[in-house]
């Protein structure tokens, strides 16, 4: 015996649960923590235990927000934050950003670009893991986890992925050292490496422990300059001296061919991979049912 046909939501909740709404709804108040998880380590950054603890604290109340929104108002389970195989996900992002990171360097090493001055004592390793806390959880949240499955849901993920590419590589331009290359490189090989790993697995941990490794790498072990932030001192003492098409002059290395060159091909490989798995999306008009 066939069961009453489904109600179709009311126009008010449908219009709550709609892609446009979620960027405005989810997105607005997430970049706005994101921008107090800021200000808390800059205020704590004389005390790094406390600005870990404030950037760990906001991304957790970032994240349980994220979870609620999915669940009270799309209605619907929050698979892209699924506990089940989390921390697998999540170490091998781990591994793949330091391992693309480290790549970088010894091949900088290799030309004679990148020569070790010594070590600076461990504990300068610390004040790194609040920025990366912050930008692995919040910028995946906020990229992948709404602007990504937000323009996917309408436009499908070729659309989305060129979408999402393009304006994270935008918002670097409000970094200190901020560049037009710097952003164009942001946008092809980050934007690519993130949003391929979102769509190869369909959930944040991947990209977020890449997004987590690739900055603190950078900064606490090679005192590298990230994305034309600041320069922090980190474990190595270093000297970079070359041509900015290979150092990334002052925008740090993801401004480099060779960052460039690594990283796009890692993204073009998950990219391959999420494509034989079938994990795209086409757009609405083109879905059956």
């Amino acid at each position: 015996m066939n069961g009453a046909p489904a109600r179709e939501p009311a126009l008010w909740r449908r219009i709550l649960q709609s892609p446009f709404t979620r960027l405005i709804l989810l997105g607005g108040p997430l970049v706005v923590m994101m921008a107090v998880s800021d200000d808390l380590m800059k205020h704590f950054k004389a005390a790094p235990l406390k600005s870990i603890a404030a950037a760990a604290g906001m991304a957790a109340l970032a994240t349980a927000f994220y979870a609620g929104y999915a669940r009270w108002v799309e209605r619907r389970p929050v698979g892209e934050l699924s506990l089940s195989g989390a921390g697998r996900e999540w170490a091998t992002g781990l591994l793949i950003g330091a391992g693309l990171y480290s790549a970088c360097v010894v091949i900088l090493i290799a030309l004679g670009m990148y020569r070790i001055d010594g070590l600076n004592p461990w504990v300068f390793v610390i004040p790194a893991v609040a920025m990366a806390l912050k930008s692995g959880v919040f910028e995946e949240l906020i990229f992948r986890g709404v602007l990504f499955r937000s323009v996917e849901d309408i436009f499908g993920s070729w659309i989305s992925l060129a979408v999402s590419a393009l304006v994270f590589g935008l918002v670097h331009l409000a970094n200190p050292a901020g560049t037009i290359l710097g952003a164009i490189y942001i946008s092809i090989e980050a934007g690519l490496l993130l949003a391929a790993a979102y769509m190869l697995t369909r959930r944040l941990w991947l990209s977020i422990g890449f997004h987590m490794a690739w900055n603190y790498t950078q900064s606490a072990i090679f005192s590298g300059i990230v994305s034309g932030n600041a320069p922090e001192p980190g474990l190595i003492r270093s000297n970079i001296k070359g041509p900015d098409l290979l150092t990334g002059g002052s925008f740090g290395l993801e401004s480099s061919l060779i960052a460039f060159a690594l990283c796009t091909a890692a993204g073009v490989v998950m990219l391959i991979m999420a494509l034989r798995r079938g994990r795209i999306v086409p757009p609405i008009w083109k879905r059956g049912g």
